[in-house]
């Protein structure tokens, strides 16, 4: 819809109308965003705030024996949806304080975009209090012609207002959808770390400086200092804040410093959960909730837009996901500690499945069970163990499995190199068999069970209770199925001796002493017995396993290069 023009304003009763009382006037101005642009591009220039007060105080000079008083009240780049405007809030306060009786616009869309605001406001505030509204544009004057508050211009107009808000709020969201799924970034202010490209403002290229700065977050995480130590350290180092950074770079802030220019451990956590920095581009994590309530709203992970590969990556994405894998373990810290505990995060209890935590006593450290230690003593046991006897156990498992790795290595090989390799597994054959026979059996029990309740051979309760366990059993042998398909297809294209697996544990091959970087990489996580005794679960195992498949397939009868 086309904005409404000015109009040269009429006045609706005669001028032999005499007055009884003068009013207190308020004159309402209003310039959107999207007003300033135009106005700046020198398309329209009819809403702008000088034309605006112009034509109000014309109005007030025009007409002065109505009138004692005239107060301005200016909102400049707000949308006419928002009703918290400041200007605007102020003007209704000073309604409520009777400061002004008289409030004055321009026209109806000066007011309010928002229909139902609009005619609250105009049917039942303003009646209500005494106050005369006044839209030039429309010719709407409450006082002199009561019936022109009711006539129908005004809800038409006001609905006409609020459509053409919705509408251009529309168009604008399909705008920004479509630069995001086409890889062009249209935030205001980059992530830290990060610039718009002179040549392309949609395009991100590295901050050298912030970046190094981002860097050193990721790498003193992962070293074990806590998210509240890196903020320290940042601080006692002297290193700026990035919206510090930014005023000293003369930058654009979107917030800026109000007197606490510090790091703090929530700055910390935002870059480190950032997926930006992998060179991902991801937008659309939050959302206004719509055109005429203005609050933001997160939303869910799932419907974020986001183009892989759009910028230069200031963190690789191994590494960004070896972080997110970290901050999801319990590393909490006492409130003067800056370092994570070398096992913080990776102990578990055998028996009550809790964390086992650390424990201080007079002359030694040692690990408690947090169920026994803090809730209950008959919930479970101690499982203790000291902190020696559990870092050489974890450091002689790793060893033992840095030795197999390389072992399978040299295996692989061998086994490459034959002119003949195997790439079939009867067992998993076997196994993928009588797993689709049981998938097809249960599909067919699922069938039959709507023909069995039609039949009243069972009831509906019967059939809803038997459909959800067909279903999730179903959802059971699929998801096993998938798994086993995957691994003989791994298997049908062989193995090779440098497979990611394999270099992760062989680069630790001489390995003395445990580090919270050796432990992030390897291992998912320990269980500590009631004896004492520890299992280390290591990463990689799945893929461990389908390379055992692939020796074993090769090894089991006399292969070429075993002769």
């Amino acid at each position: 819809m086309a904005r409404t023009k000015n109009r040269e304003y009429q006045q609706v009763l005669s001028p032999a109308y005499t007055f009884s009382r003068r009013w207190k006037m308020g004159g309402y101005i209003r310039l959107s965003k999207e007003d300033l642009k135009k106005a700046l591009n020198g398309k329209d220039d009819s809403n702008s705030v000088k034309n605006q007060r112009d034509l109000l105080n014309d109005f007030y000079r025009k007409y002065q024996e109505e009138f004692e008083s005239i107060t301005e009240y200016v909102d400049d780049g707000h949308t006419g949806t928002d009703s918290d405007r400041e200007a605007f809030q102020q003007l209704l306060a000073d309604v409520m304080s009777r400061k002004i009786d008289c409030v004055v616009v321009k026209d109806l869309s000066r007011f309010a975009r928002n229909y139902s605001d609009a005619g609250s406001l105009i049917d039942n505030l303003f009646v209500q209090m005494g106050v005369r509204f006044i839209s030039l544009a429309e010719n709407v004057d409450s006082y002199k012609d009561p019936d022109s508050v009711s006539s129908i211009i005004v809800p038409i107009t006001n609905v006409m207002n609020d459509q053409y808000c919705y509408q251009t709020s529309k168009k604008i969201r399909q705008v920004f959808d479509y630069k995001r799924r086409n890889g062009q970034y249209i935030g205001s202010n980059p992530p830290f770390g990060y610039v718009k490209d002179a040549k392309d403002r949609h395009h991100l290229v590295i901050d050298p400086d912030a970046a190094e700065i981002v860097r050193l977050i990721f790498s003193l995480l992962l070293k074990g200092t806590s998210k509240r130590g890196i903020s320290f350290y940042l601080n006692e180092h002297g290193i700026p804040s990035p919206s510090v950074y930014k005023l000293e770079k003369g930058m654009t802030v979107s917030n800026k410093p109000d007197g606490n220019t510090l790091w703090s451990g929530r700055m910390i956590h935002t870059i480190l959960t950032n997926p930006m920095y992998t060179g991902d581009l991801v937008q659309g994590r939050f959302r206004v909730k719509s055109y005429k309530v203005h609050q933001i709203e997160t939303v869910p992970e799932e419907e974020w837009v986001w183009v892989a590969d759009t910028h230069e990556a200031i963190i690789d994405k191994a590494t960004f996901e070896k972080v997110q894998e970290l901050l999801l373990r319990d590393t909490r810290t006492s409130p003067q500690g800056r370092t994570v505990h070398l096992f913080s995060g990776f102990l578990k209890c055998a028996d009550c499945g809790r964390a086992v935590t650390r424990c201080s006593g007079k002359n030694n450290v040692y690990y408690a069970c947090a169920t026994y230690k803090s809730r209950s003593r008959n919930a479970c046991t101690m499982h203790s163990i000291s902190h020696a006897r559990l870092e050489a156990a974890v450091l002689y498992a790793i060893r033992q499995q840095v030795h197999l790795a390389v072992s399978y290595s040299e295996v692989i090989a061998q086994i490459n190199s034959a002119p003949i390799k195997k790439n079939q597994s009867f067992r998993l054959d076997d196994t993928i068999h009588a797993k689709e026979r049981e998938l097809a059996k249960v599909t067919r029990y699922k069938q039959s069970l709507y023909q069995d309740w039609k039949d009243g051979e069972i009831t509906q309760q019967e059939y809803r209770d038997m459909k959800a366990t067909y279903d999730r059993q179903i959802n059971e042998v699929s998801d096993v199925l998938a798994r086993l398909t995957a691994e003989r297809a791994e298997l049908a294209n062989g193995v090779d001796k440098e497979h990611p697996a394999l270099v992760a544990f062989k680069k630790y091959q001489n390995i003395d002493a445990l580090s919270r970087e050796l432990l992030i990489e390897l291992v998912d996580h320990i269980k500590v017995y009631e004896n004492g005794n520890i299992s280390v679960k290591f990463k990689f195992a799945d893929q461990l396993r389908r390379i055992a498949e692939y020796i074993d397939v090769n090894t089991a009868e006399s292969p070429a290069w075993a002769v």
